[in-house]
C-alpha cells in the first residue's frame, strides 16, 4: 500500500511533543512491513541545521490570499520529503514562542497543506491513503474534496488523526481568503466554529475516516467534557471515528542497550537502574539522604492540560513527603515561571530544565522511580509507555490513554503497573502519590510492580496493523466499495 503521512513534525527530524514520535515510528514500521510509505513535513530551520537535505528539482507555486508563494520540494533518504519556504518555516520555533502563536499560522499551514498536494502530483507519489495529523494538516482533506477534486486524488482516501482535540487551529474569519476555499464552506456544517475558521474541523468534515490515539479518548471526544465544542459534530460522524493506541519505538527506548544512559539494565536484571539514578541525582545536584530517597519526574509540555497546575498547587506537600523531582519540558510561560520558582525555592530537591533534550530525557526515564502524569485530559500519552519500559512507575490521572495503558495497583492481588486517581484536584494527586510511596517503601512489592511495568508490550507492530486495516476501510469508503 502507498501511504503518505503529512505531519507538522516527526522524529528524527523535528519534535515538540508526542506527535513527532508517532509519525516517525509509523514510518519506520510501515517500511518494516514492506508497504510504500512517504513522510512530508515543512522544512523548518532545525531540520536544515542537522540533516543533509537534497533538492528534488521540483518547485511549488501556491496561492496564499492575493499573492503566490514559491517553495522547493526537498528530500532526505528514500522516504522523507520537505517543503521549503523560508518566509514561513525558517524560524526558531515551529508554531510560536512562549509569548504566543505566530500571527501568520493561518497562512503558513494553508500553504503547507496545498503544497503537500502539489508535491504529491509533482513527485507522482499517487498514495492510496493520506494520513493527516492535527490541525496543521486539517485543510488538506478539504482541499482534496474542493480545489483538487479533479486532480489525481479520486481514489485516494484521507484519514484525519486527532492527537489532541484541545488544539484546533482557530483563526479570524478575515483569514478565509488565505485558504482559497469558497466562502460557502464557512457555515456550521463546514469550517465555521463560533464565528471563526477551524482548520481541524475542515479535516473532520472532509476526511474518509477519523482516528484518535486511544480507544478511551475516541469515546471521550464525543462528550461535552472532552469535545472542546466539537462533540456534537463528532457524534454525527461517530460511525467513522476510531481509536488506535500509540506505541513506542522499542529500538530507541530500550534500557538494555540505550547508549544515552550510564548503565544498561533489563527486566531480569535491574541493578543498572540504581546506577542510572545515582548519576542522575549527581547531574542535577539533588540531595541524596540515602539511595532509597524516591525520585519523581515529569517530561512533557508545561501546561495546565498536563496537570502542572495541580502539581504546582501540591508541590509543597509533595516535597515535604520526602521526594526529589525533575521536570523537563517547555510550554506556557506562566507554568514555566511557576516551576522555575519552585526550583529556586527547593534548590536541592527540584531540578527544572526548560526545553527538550533527547539524551537527558533518556537519563531521566532510566534514573527515576516515578513518572507523574496528572493530566486534565490525555489523548494517549507516550511518557507513561516509555516510563514503564524503563521500570519507572507512572502516577497518573485516570483519563484517555492513561486509562487504557496503566493498570492501577491492587495491593491484595499485588497486581498493576502504576497508580491512578480520578478527580482533577491537587489533593487527589497527593493521595495517589501517598499510596505509591507506601508501596515504594516495601521493597518486595516495589520490585514486583517494577517487573510488571517492564513486562508490558507497547511496540508499534500491533497498532501499525490496526492503522493499515483502517486505511483499507477508508479506501473502500472513498471508492464506494
Amino acid at each position: 500500500m502507498k501511504i503518505l503521512i503529512v505531519t507538522p513534525e516527526a522524529t528524527p527530524y523535528v519534535k515538540t511533543g508526542g506527535l513527532a514520535d508517532v509519525t516517525g515510528a509509523l514510518l519506520k514500521e510501515y517500511v518494516r512491513m514492506n508497504h510504500q510509505p512517504s513522510l512530508m513535513l515543512p522544512l523548518y530551520r532545525q531540520i536544515g541545521e542537522h540533516f543533509t537535505i537534497t533538492d528534488t528539482g521540483h518547485r511549488v507555486n501556491i496561492p496564499v490570499g492575493n499573492r503566490r508563494t514559491e517553495g522547493r520540494i526537498l528530500s532526505h533518504g528514500p522516504y522523507a520529503y520537505f517543503l521549503e519556504c523560508d518566509e514561513f518555516f525558517d524560524r526558531s520555533d515551529l508554531y510560536g514562542t512562549p509569548d504566543g502563536d505566530y500571527p501568520d499560522n493561518a497562512a503558513r499551514f494553508a500553504f503547507f497543506c496545498r503544497a503537500a498536494l502539489e508535491a504529491c502530483i509533482a513527485l507522482r507519489l499517487e498514495p492510496d491513503a493520506i494520513h493527516c495529523n492535527d490541525w496543521q494538516t486539517g485543510l488538506l482533506p478539504l482541499y482534496m474534496r474542493t480545489l483538487y477534486h479533479n486532480e489525481s486524488f479520486s481514489n485516494t482516501a484521507a484519514l484525519m488523526a486527532i492527537h489532541n482535540l484541545g488544539y484546533q487551529g482557530l483563526f479570524e474569519v478575515s483569514h478565509l481568503p488565505l485558504t482559497g476555499l469558497p466562502e460557502a464552506w464557512f457555515n456550521p456544517e463546514g469550517i465555521e466554529f463560533y464565528g471563526k475558521i477551524n482548520y481541524l474541523k475542515a479535516g473532520l468534515v472532509a476526511s474518509d475516516m477519523i482516528v484518535t490515539v486511544s480507544k478511551a479518548y475516541a469515546k471521550e471526544i464525543l462528550t461535552p467534557e472532552y469535545g472542546y465544542g466539537l462533540d456534537g459534530f463528532l457524534r454525527k460522524r461517530a460511525s467513522v471515528v476510531r481509536g488506535i493506541p500509540n506505541g513506542i519505538d522499542t529500538d530507541e527506548w530500550n534500557p538494555s542497550r540505550d547508549p544515552f544512559i550510564p548503565a544498561t539494565y533489563s527486566a531480569t536484571d535491574v541493578s543498572g537502574k540504581t546506577i542510572c539514578k545515582d548519576e542522575l541525582l549527581k547531574e542535577c545536584a539533588l540531595s541524596t539522604p540515602d539511595r532509597n530517597y524516591p525520585l519523581l519526574s515529569f517530561i512533557g509540555r508545561l501546561s495546565a492540560q498536563k496537570g502542572l497546575d495541580i502539581f504546582i498547587e501540591a508541590a509543597d506537600d509533595i516535597i515535604a513527603s520526602g521526594v526529589n523531582v525533575i521536570i523537563l519540558g517547555k510550554g506556557d510561560e506562566e507554568i514555566q515561571n511557576d516551576v522555575l520558582r519552585l526550583a529556586r525555592k527547593y534548590r536541592r530537591q527540584i531540578f527544572v530544565k526548560i526545553g527538550y533534550d533527547e539524551q537527558f530525557a533518556h537519563r531521566v526515564y532510566a534514573g527515576s522511580d516515578f513518572f507523574i502524569m496528572p493530566s486534565r485530559y490525555e489523548p494517549c500519552g507516550l511518557g507513561q509507555l516509555i516510563a514503564m519500559r524503563y521500570g519507572t512507575v507512572p502516577v497518573a490521572r485516570r483519563t484517555g490513554g492513561l486509562r487504557d495503558t496503566i493498570s492501577d495497583y491492587q495491593p491484595l492481588r499485588v497486581s498493576g503497573t502504576g497508580f491512578l486517581f480520578d478527580d482533577y484536584r491537587a489533593s487527589s494527586l497527593k493521595d495517589c502519590l501517598g499510596r505509591a510511596l507506601c508501596v515504594y517503601m516495601d521493597r518486595r512489592r516495589w520490585s514486583n510492580l517494577v517487573s510488571n511495568a517492564m513486562a508490558q508490550d507497547f511496540s508499534w507492530e500491533r497498532s501499525a496493523k490496526e492503522y493499515i486495516a483502517l486505511y483499507e476501510d477508508a479506501i473502500k469508503r472513498k471508492r464506494g466499495q
